[in-house]
C-alpha cells in the first residue's frame, strides 16, 4: 500500500477499476493540518526572458503596462491566486548587490549576468519594481540575499531598507526615493544553492556563515523575518542533517531543489515537445522521485524538530529540458505539453500530501523560463498547460487537508512499472471538498466508484485538464489546445460518488 498518511479519522472506500486492477482509496476527514497557500508560489529570475520581456516591458512599449510592468501578465497571476514571488534568484542573487537596483534609473549601473548567457543587466527592474510587482499581484514577495558574493553588512542594511519604520540612513534613502513607508517583507532567503553556484560550500561552513548572516539580518517592528536557509540538492541528505544540527530553529525553513529531466544526462537533457512513451515514462519516473526526497528529508528534519517547527521549502522544483532550438542557451527557454501539466499536478499533490512539513514551493520559473505559466512574444501571452493546473488546484489555497492512503494501478514500460494514479484532497472554509486526481497511464482510464463514508455531500463537479496527445502545446497561432474543461466524468448515484478518469489526464472535483 502506498501510505500517505498515519493518521485516520474516518473512512471513505474507492475503488479504481482499469484493465490490470482494482484499487482502494480511503479519504479521512479533516483534523487541524492546513495546505499552505505558499506551496503555490513561483520564482523569477533574472534569467532569460523572465524579467525582461517578461514581467517588465520597455520604457515606450505599446503593450499595456503600469510603469513598464506587463499587465495581461499580472492578470493571469491574479486569477490563480499566487501566493509569493521568489527573486533575484536563483544563481544570480549571489552576485546580485541590490544597491545597484535603486534611484533613478539612469544613474544604476550596469552588470554582465555571469551565470546566465554573459549579457548585460542593466538594473532598470531592481528592489522598488519588485515590489511593487508584488503589490499588484497582491502577493508576498521572497527576497534571495547576497551570501555567495555579499557582505553581511550589505544584507543587513538591504533588510533595514525593506523594513525600518523610523529614523535611519536607509529608511532616509528609501524615502528620498520614493518610498516613505517601509514593506515590511518576512520571507528572506539567506543564500541559494550554497552547495554549488552560491559558493561551492560545505554543509558545516554555510551553517555557520548562516548564523552570521541570519543574526544581523533584523526584526524590525512589524516584520519579523522568515529566515530560510539554503539547504539540499536533491538527495543530499548529509546537507539536511548537518543544517538542522547546527542551525535547528534559527531559520524558518530550509530549502530543497529538485529538478526532473526526462534523460538522466544533464548535458543531453531532452525536448520539451520531440519525445516517445519510453522517454515520457523516464520523465514521470524521475517527478515521481519528489515523495522519496521530501519523506527522506522530512524525517531527518524530525528528529532534530519533531514538533515541525521548520518548514521545508522546495523553491526549486519543475522540469528541465533542453532549451528551444534557436534560442539562447543561457536563457532556458522551453516549451510547456501536456507532459508538463502531469508533472505539475503530480508533485503538487505530493506536496499537499506532506503539508506538515513542506509549508512552501515556488515553481521554476514564472514567465519564459523552464515549466513556466507563461510564454510571451512581442505583444502576445499564452497560458501553458502548466498555467492550467495552477488554476486548477488552487482551491487547495489554506484549506483542511484531508489524508489519503491508497493503492496505485501500475503504468508499466518495458520492464519498469510506476503508480499511474496520484492523489490529494482538502475541505475549504465552506465545507466544500476538493480531490485532486492525477492520471499518469497514456493509455488506460481509470474507473471508480466510492462510498464517502463520513463526508456529507449532494453535488459533485469538476474540471478536466487533457489533450490527445502527451505532446500537445499551446502555440502563439493556437493558444487554446490544452486548456481546463468541464468534467462530466463524476456523479453520484445513490450514495456512491462514480468517476470515469480519462487517460493522461488532471481532474479535479467538488462536492458540496
Amino acid at each position: 500500500m502506498k501510505k500517505l498518511s498515519l493518521f485516520f479519522i474516518a473512512l471513505c472506500f474507492i475503488k479504481f477499476v482499469n484493465a490490470q486492477s482494482e484499487v482502494n482509496l480511503n479519504i479521512k476527514q479533516a483534523g487541524e493540518q492546513i495546505i499552505s497557500k505558499h506551496i503555490y508560489g513561483h520564482f523569477s529570475e533574472h534569467l532569460g526572458r523572465c524579467i525582461y520581456d517578461g514581467f517588465w516591458v520597455d520604457e515606450n512599449s505599446p503593450i499595456p503596462n503600469k510603469g513598464r510592468i506587463r499587465l495581461d501578465v499580472v492578470d493571469a497571476l491574479k486569477k490563480i491566486n499566487i501566493p509569493n514571488l521568489r527573486w533575484p534568484g536563483g544563481c544570480f542573487a549571489d552576485e546580485y548587490h541590490w544597491r545597484d537596483g535603486i534611484g533613478p534609473r539612469n544613474q544604476r549601473p550596469k552588470m554582465v549576468n555571469t551565470n546566465w548567457g554573459g549579457v548585460t543587466e542593466d538594473n532598470s527592474f531592481g528592489t522598488h519594481e519588485f515590489l511593487e510587482l508584488c503589490d499588484m499581484l497582491n502577493c508576498e514577495p521572497y527576497i534571495a540575499g547576497n551570501v555567495g558574493s555579499g557582505t553581511v553588512e550589505e544584507m543587513a542594511k538591504w533588510v533595514e531598507y525593506l523594513n525600518f519604520d523610523g529614523v535611519s540612513p536607509m529608511a532616509t534613502i528609501r524615502a528620498q526615493n520614493g518610498r516613505e513607508k517601509p514593506w515590511k517583507v518576512t520571507f528572506w532567503g539567506v543564500g541559494n544553492e550554497s552547495w554549488g553556484c552560491g559558493g561551492h560550500m560545505t554543509p558545516a561552513y554555510y551553517s555557520d556563515l548562516y548564523k552570521r548572516y541570519a543574526t544581523y539580518a533584523r526584526d524590525y517592528a512589524g516584520a519579523p523575518l522568515k529566515r530560510i536557509a539554503s539547504g539540499a540538492n536533491a538527495d543530499d541528505y548529509n546537507w539536511t542533517e548537518t543544517s538542522m544540527k547546527a542551525i535547528g530553529s534559527r531559520m524558518w525553513g530550509l530549502t530543497l531543489h529538485y529538478y526532473t529531466i526526462p534523460t538522466n544526462n544533464w548535458k543531453a537533457k531532452g525536448s520539451a515537445t520531440n519525445f516517445d512513451e519510453e522517454q515520457y515514462f523516464n520523465t514521470m519516473k524521475n517527478c515521481l522521485k519528489m515523495e522519496e526526497l521530501v519523506t527522506k528529508h522530512s524525517a531527518i528534519m524530525d528528529k532534530y524538530d519533531p514538533n515541525k517547527k521548520v518548514a521545508l521549502v522546495v523553491d526549486e522544483w519543475g522540469i528541465w529540458t533542453d532549451v528551444e532550438p534557436g534560442t539562447n542557451p543561457g536563457f532556458l527557454y522551453q516549451q510547456n505539453s501536456l507532459r508538463d501539466a502531469l508533472i505539475a499536478g503530480t508533485t503538487l499533490n505530493i506536496f499537499n500530501n506532506h503539508s506538515d512539513r513542506v509549508k512552501m514551493a515556488n515553481l521554476a520559473q514564472t514567465v519564459n523560463v523552464l515549466q513556466a505559466l507563461i510564454l510571451t512574444e512581442k505583444d502576445k501571452m499564452l497560458l501553458t498547460p502548466t498555467y492550467h493546473i495552477f488554476d486548477l488546484f488552487k482551491v487547495h489555497q489554506d484549506a483542511k487537508y484531508l489524508p489519503i492512503t491508497f493503492n496505485s494501478p501500475e503504468y508499466g514500460f518495458g520492464n519498469a512499472k510506476i503508480p499511474a494514479l496520484n492523489v490529494s484532497a482538502s475541505q475549504d472554509s465552506t465545507g466544500a471538498v476538493h480531490i485532486s486526481l492525477v492520471n499518469l497511464d497514456p493509455k488506460n482510464k481509470i474507473s471508480i466508484s466510492t462510498d464517502l463514508n463520513g463526508l456529507k455531500w449532494k453535488t459533485v463537479t469538476g474540471q478536466v485538464l487533457t489533450s490527445v496527445k502527451i505532446t500537445d502545446i499551446n502555440t502563439f497561432s493556437n493558444p487554446d489546445k490544452v486548456h481546463n474543461a468541464k468534467f462530466t466524468g463524476a456523479k453520484k448515484s445513490g450514495n456512491l460518488l462514480k468517476i470515469d478518469m480519462p487517460s493522461q489526464s488532471v481532474v479535479v472535483l467538488e462536492l458540496k
